[in-house]
């Protein structure tokens, strides 16, 4: 029964803090790092984002204009939250998905073949309007066409410089 009153109460301080931690901020301001791998209890920050100047971490600078740019350390944790992965193969981030492209080779073969695009900027578009040029092999209207909206330009240039790096 002790146990019991004494859960309760860490269970709610828990949620308070994760749901309380924007600080008034929307949730599209908010950048969520997650540590994986890590040999200590895994933690979960978060910090208010702007895309008006560069900002700099420890994974390297994040531009904010220009596809590509972003941290890819941070691409990791869009590329995650946002279940990248089940529709995708992309061996950094030990996905396996077969809905979509392969993430490890097409981006760089259908960036060629559509009008040799820059790759980062091909990435981009791919995320941000899916349907702009389709993959042979696949249909149009798979891929949610939502991203472009739903992610800041902050989580969109972090997840190009993720697929570019290959997560490195």
């Amino acid at each position: 029964m002790l146990f019991a009153a004494l859960l309760f109460p860490a269970g709610f301080a828990g949620w308070a803090v994760g749901h309380y931690t924007s600080l008034g901020e929307s949730s599209a301001t908010v950048v969520h790092t997650v540590t994986i791998g890590s040999t200590s209890a895994p933690t979960t920050t978060s910090a208010p984002t702007t895309t008006s100047a560069p900002t700099t971490t420890s994974g390297g600078t994040t531009k904010t204009s220009g596809g590509g740019g972003g941290s890819a350390a941070a691409g990791q944790a869009v590329f995650s939250a946002n279940g990248c992965g089940s529709c995708h193969t992309f061996a950094p981030a030990n996905s396996t998905g077969t809905i979509g492209p392969d993430l490890d080779k097409a981006p760089a073969q259908d960036a060629k073949a559509d009008n040799n695009m820059e790759l980062a900027d091909f990435i981009e578009e791919s995320i941000k309007d899916p349907d702009a040029y389709i993959a042979k092999g696949y249909s149009k209207g798979i891929m949610p066409t939502t991203f472009g909206t739903s992610l800041s330009s902050a989580q969109i240039n972090a997840l190009v410089s993720y697929l570019l790096k290959g997560g490195g």
